[in-house]
């Protein structure tokens, strides 16, 4: 029944005269996100609202289940359009709408018109009052209920009629690529993946990162990776993953700073090599999972402490949440069964008995110069031998 969708969306809304330019960016990420769907679709935008015309036939749940997946839209309304052929053409249309999707007619209803075509004649109320007795002369057992109805039918009166009665729930944020580019520091557990989720929902592009230490972590430690990054590129869009052999670094590091320090100077020269790398990719900012006391390396000193070696700003979009709260954003994007997968990474295998949880970063700086004959050098060859995946 349904050949169309109405596509709303909500924070784009309230922009000024740059609107359009988010606008355009929502229809492109629509257009991409519909490219693997079975189908030819049209996308396009018309006074404040964007519409998706399937010219072919189409999977319909399957389409649905791409666009909850497209930041910046709201909800997602299966239309039926209708030609402007007078009144009672339209309330014959409405009544069949009614009868094909609701079958049970024991239901409350309200009908909601909206005339943006001034020139239509009749208002917005009487086109409310008129349909509602159309409705109720044609199904009786119906009851109006203008508070909590069970249908809320909706009809736009534009160049065509749009009947609507049922709003999908989207994904909401703004479009990926409104709010520049990121790279997210990658791993195999739960927090990471959520965080580049919640980056990506406010317009961010991202790329990623991931430390690798064969033989220490297995190559199905880095599959395990690469799956969550194809769960996150389901609503971030293609990403580049670039996947950096850290073994040497960490086991130089094992062998010559203070054990209680390890985790804290490991991350601090992740983030070093990451920044190099977002450098390079134009990024404007890292991504990190870490939230506030969930673990040693992410008490405010030890943050600060990984901070003191960047110069680009480091985005935390976890930093408050509890680790419920992170789970259950993660079971919604598919991203947990994975993480929970018992495939170590490079974080979890040279952990300190007792890590230091207020670190000094003088101190950290001073054993760091322990380092100093040969990290230079292995970090470029890192940065040299990294491997980079494209990600869809």
């Amino acid at each position: 029944m349904f050949k169309a969708f109405l596509i709303k969306y909500a924070e784009i809304g309230i922009k000024g005269k740059n609107r359009y330019l988010f606008e355009e960016a929502l229809v492109d990420q629509i257009r991409f996100a519909l490219k693997k769907v079975e189908g030819e679709f049209k996308v396009h935008r018309t006074q404040g609202r964007i519409y998706v015309d399937a010219l072919s036939e189409f999977d319909f749940d399957e389409t649905v289940q791409r666009l909850q997946k497209v930041f910046g839209i709201s909800g997602i309304c299966p239309v039926v359009y209708v030609e402007d052929e007078g009144f009672e053409k339209l309330g014959k249309d409405v009544v069949e709408f009614i009868d094909k999707v609701y079958p049970d007619k024991s239901k409350t209803f309200k009908v909601q018109a909206r005339r943006a075509r001034k020139n239509y004649p009749m208002d917005s109320m009487e086109i409310n009052c008129e349909l509602g007795g159309v409705i109720l002369d044609a199904y009786p057992e119906m009851k109006v209920d203008v508070h909590k109805p069970d249908i809320e039918l909706n009809v736009e009166i534009r160049e065509k009629i749009y009947i609507y009665s049922e709003i999908i729930p989207g994904p909401g944020g703004m479009p990926v690529g409104t709010n520049g580019k990121a790279m997210l520091l990658l791993s195999g557990g739960i927090d990471s993946p959520v965080a580049g989720y919640m980056i990506s929902k406010r317009g961010v592009k991202i790329d990623a990162v991931y430390f690798h230490a064969p033989p220490y972590t297995s190559d199905r430690a880095k599959e395990k990776v690469v799956d969550l990054a194809r769960y996150v590129s389901a609503y971030s869009g293609p990403m580049k993953l670039h996947i950096v052999n850290f073994t040497d670094i960490q086991l130089y590091i094992y062998e010559k700073c203070p054990h209680d320090e390890l985790t804290i100077i490991m991350r601090r020269f992740m983030m070093k090599i990451a920044e190099r790398i977002a450098g390079e990719s134009g990024c404007l900012g890292l991504i990190t999972g870490e939230s506030i006391g969930q673990v040693a390396s992410q008490t405010m000193q030890s943050l600060a402490a990984t901070n003191e070696v960047c110069t680009l700003p480091v985005y935390r979009p976890l930093i408050g949440f509890d680790k419920q709260e992170i789970v259950e954003i993660s079971e919604k994007i598919d991203t947990y069964e994975t993480s929970v997968l018992p495939y170590e990474d490079c974080c979890t295998i040279f952990v300190a008995k007792h890590p230091v949880t207020k670190p000094n970063v003088n101190v950290i700086k001073a054993h760091e110069r322990n380092l100093e004959e040969k990290i230079d050098e292995m970090v470029e060859v890192a940065l040299n031998t990294r491997e980079i995946l494209d990600i869809e």
